[in-house]
Order: structure tokens, then sequence, then C-alpha cells
């Protein structure tokens, strides 16, 4: 006979040991090896894009920066460079992943300080505007 489908029934094997091994197994019999070549790609293209996107910033107005964002992304970046490097075998790719970041984001950290407290703000609004032809 089949067993009738109750929420409790599923709601219990989510939550049991052997459902949150299987989610974390790498090496699982659904899982193939072209599956996880995808995921460590799909990671690699997600982490660069945070110094790419930080990198094509840099050609914007620094008023568009937010502080508070870049503290962030500053903060973020310096601890996977650490987690990065203590992990065995060391991930170098993804530790130059986030010190690149890094350095884009202090150099976006720098813009928005000049911007808004060294005077930046002043000195472009004291610039004649370019003629438009």
């Amino acid at each position: 006979m089949a067993q009738s489908f109750s929420s409790r029934a599923a709601f219990n094997y989510l939550k049991s040991k052997e459902f949150r091994s299987y989610l974390m197994s790498t090496s699982g019999a659904l899982v193939s090896f072209a599956d996880r070549r995808a995921r460590i790609g799909g990671e690699v293209v997600a982490n660069w894009g945070l110094p790419i996107a930080a990198l094509a910033d840099t050609k914007k107005s620094p008023e568009y920066i937010s502080g508070n964002m870049t503290g962030v992304l500053i903060m973020y970046s310096a601890l996977f460079m650490k987690f990065a490097w203590d992990v065995q075998p060391r991930n170098m790719l993804l530790f130059a992943c986030h010190a690149a970041n890094e350095t884009c984001q202090l150099v976006q950290m720098g813009r928005f300080v000049n911007w808004h407290y060294m005077g930046g703000k002043e000195k472009a609004a004291a610039l004649p505007a370019a003629p438009s032809s």
C-alpha cells in the first residue's frame, strides 16, 4: 500500500540529519562531475564580478559611491582573503579575486572620502561646465 503524503512527515524529513548530509554532499550519487564543475565555474564568475564591477565604477562620478556599502565590501574581501589563505589547501584563486576586490574597493573608498570630506565636491562645482556641441 502506498504511503500517504503528510506535511509533518515531509517537514521531519527536511530536518533530518540524512537530508542535511545529502544536501551538503559534493560526492553524492546524484551529483555528477559536470555538475560540480559547473558549480565551481559559477562561483568563480560570481566572485570575479565584484572587482570587475568596482573597476568599472571608477569611471563614474564619486557622488554615486555608497560609503557604507564600500566599507562592508572592504571588510568582506578582507575576511575572505584570510579564509582563502587559512584553508588547506590554500585557495589562491579565491585569494586573488578578493585581493583584487579589496584593492578596487579601497580605491573607491578613497574617491568617496575625497569627494565628501576633502573638498572634491566643491572643486568639481568650481570648474566651468564643458561646452556642449
